[in-house]
């Protein structure tokens, strides 16, 4: 892998290719400071669970090398970006402990990018072992290499499978309100010469119902003890389809997506952002001017529906989550 790169970090600057431009046109951003890190997070400049964490893991770096701010400060400027994914504060407390230690923050920030990367490699060689040659697969939002500095995690199998011959096709869901599905996912996979057909987030149903759809693949944003999981809204719907219609659905993340301290789903503080984003298209508005709107960014999908967590080091049931992080947690499986 490496034809896609969400960012990386050269001649003191964190350098970032801005997704809220793709797939019109690829501009990527340097950054030098922690404040405009945060604010490319929080207006999803950056997004995707682990790609979020390096990219505070690096705003880190610059809020002690050009910013010189103190240690806590920057930790909590970056924390209070985006309240879901767990990688985010993962990716900060990495790097905080490192500066507080007086260690070299920069070798503490690339150490995790490297980690995270590495990681899901693992998880394409583990997942893409599920497909069957021909495959149908659906996913949902983008969980490719820009939602994770390089390979993805549920497109990490997808790849796998398609560079082993064997003929995957993808259904891409459109996501809304911004369209992360039918942007970014398909830019990917038309990149990679991947066969796929972008459908509107309600006609999954319609599809699996009629036997065109084998297995689900989504990424996540957090995963719970329990096996519940935040990923981008909309999940929870193809999950209970997916369920209804008896096809297996999959979670792909890397250890920084596995949150020990959250029991359950109902313990996920959940993202809700700015009503335009839904009232409006390319800033035109397209409901009446008197409409209100809500927008979560997540939901919680309950572990009941997951066949399994594919991981770095293979597919996990959801009962064996709870045991998988105490193992985490002593450095066994790593």
């Amino acid at each position: 892998m490496g034809e896609v790169r969400a960012l990386w970090f050269e001649e003191g600057a964190l350098r970032l290719l801005d997704q809220r431009l793709l797939p019109g046109e690829l501009k990527v951003l340097t950054l030098r400071s922690v404040e405009p890190v945060a604010e490319a997070i929080r207006t999803l400049t950056v997004r995707g669970a682990p790609s979020i964490g390096v990219a505070a893991a690096y705003g880190m770096v610059l809020a002690q090398r050009s910013d010189h701010l103190e240690p806590d400060r920057a930790a909590e400027l970056l924390r209070s970006t985006r309240p879901t994914a767990y990688d985010l504060f993962v990716g900060v407390d990495r790097v905080l402990h490192a500066w507080k230690a007086g260690e070299d923050t920069l070798r503490a920030a690339t150490e995790y990018k490297d980690k995270v990367v590495e990681e899901c490699r693992s998880i394409g060689e583990h997942g893409a072992k599920l497909f069957e040659p021909g495959a149908r697969v659906l996913t949902h939002c983008n969980a490719g290499a820009l939602a994770t500095v390089e390979w993805g995690t549920a497109l990490a199998p997808i790849r796998v499978a398609h560079r082993e011959g064997r003929k995957i096709f993808v259904w891409v869901d459109e996501t809304r309100p911004l369209l992360q599905g039918s942007r970014l996912t398909a830019w990917e996979l038309k990149e990679e010469g991947i066969p796929h057909a972008v459908i509107v987030d309600n006609a999954a149903g319609h599809f699996m119902a009629r036997g065109e759809v084998d297995a689900v693949i989504v990424g996540a944003d957090r995963i719970t003890r329990s096996g519940d999981f935040a990923n981008k809204i909309g999940t929870y719907e193809k999950a209970v389809l997916a369920h209804e219609n008896d096809i297996p659905f999959y979670v792909a993340a890397p250890w920084t997506t596995f949150d020990p301290k959250t029991i359950s789903g109902a313990d996920i503080p959940i993202e809700e952002r700015g009503g335009p984003e839904v009232t409006s298209f390319h800033g035109v508005r397209s409901a009446p001017a008197e409409s209100s709107a809500r927008n979560p960014a997540f939901d919680v999908t309950p572990a009941r529906y997951v066949r399994g967590f594919v991981t770095p080091s293979g597919v996990v049931p959801p009962e064996q989550i709870s045991s998988l992080m105490d193992r985490l947690a002593r450095g066994v499986g790593k």
